[in-house]
């Protein structure tokens, strides 16, 4: 199957060249720039510099595929197969757990792996697929974002990370969130804080009232917070 782009561009798109490598490797630098300041915006591990060096990395690696197979007939490319993998065990790097207990940086971790996988694609010259992944990859990134965390705040489960005054109100805690028409399906002494004497805990709830089930958990937090045993809470 023929490339579009590829056959709209020209021969010297597909091969081995002064032209096609420039061209590959400056599309590589713009795309991973893109994504970089989007990361670093956000202040994500991975910024900038880690996703123009891995993708121009990768755009090298796959152009010597390239080459390799055009020049010495070798039928696999096997510095892309392992420059992915590679990656893939280097982007877990990029995966915390927080002291609230909270995952962070798996979508960045995932989001550098896919630039790589991308920027290999448009080093063998497989500029439609290239483009298109990396459209999807973008509104993933952005927009799919906010459509997320309206799908989350809708649901009738969500876990918080709670700070309470004293270990000894958890009972008391307990207690109102019955009221509240809440209940809580699993509560955690947080590890960060398991030597400190504080109160903190990682609690998974379930909304039960049906008038609670309307409102936003934000909605929801914000009245707890309230609560005289409450020091802080937030939704992790």
């Amino acid at each position: 199957m023929n490339d579009f782009f590829a056959d709209l561009l020209g021969e010297w798109s597909k091969g081995v060249n002064i032209g096609s490598v420039a061209f590959k490797i400056a599309l590589t630098v713009i795309f991973a720039t893109v994504l970089g300041c989007e990361r670093a915006r956000n202040r994500h591990a991975a910024g900038l510099r880690t996703f123009i060096v891995v993708s121009l990395a990768s755009t090298a690696v796959a152009i010597a595929d390239l080459f390799l197979i055009g020049t010495y007939g070798i039928t696999f490319p096997f510095l892309s197969a392992a420059t992915v993998i590679g990656i893939a065990i280097i982007s877990t790097n990029t995966i915390l757990f927080s002291s609230k207990n909270q995952l962070k940086g798996l979508t960045t971790s995932v989001g550098l792996w896919a630039a790589c996988i991308i920027s290999v694609m448009l080093g063998l010259g497989l500029y439609t697929v290239a483009l298109i992944a990396y459209l999807v990859l973008m509104l993933c990134l952005t927009l799919f974002t906010k459509l997320e965390l309206f799908i989350k705040g809708k649901s009738n489960h969500f876990e918080v990370h709670l700070e309470l005054k004293g270990r000894n109100l958890l009972q008391e805690f307990n207690a109102t969130m019955r009221e509240f028409g809440l209940k809580i399906d699993n509560i955690e002494i947080n590890p960060a804080y398991a030597n400190t004497g504080l109160g903190v805990y990682t609690v998974e709830l379930t909304v039960l009232d049906k008038e609670l089930k309307k409102k936003q958990h934000k909605e929801i937090i914000s009245a707890l917070s309230a609560l005289d045993c409450v020091s802080y809470i937030e939704e992790i």
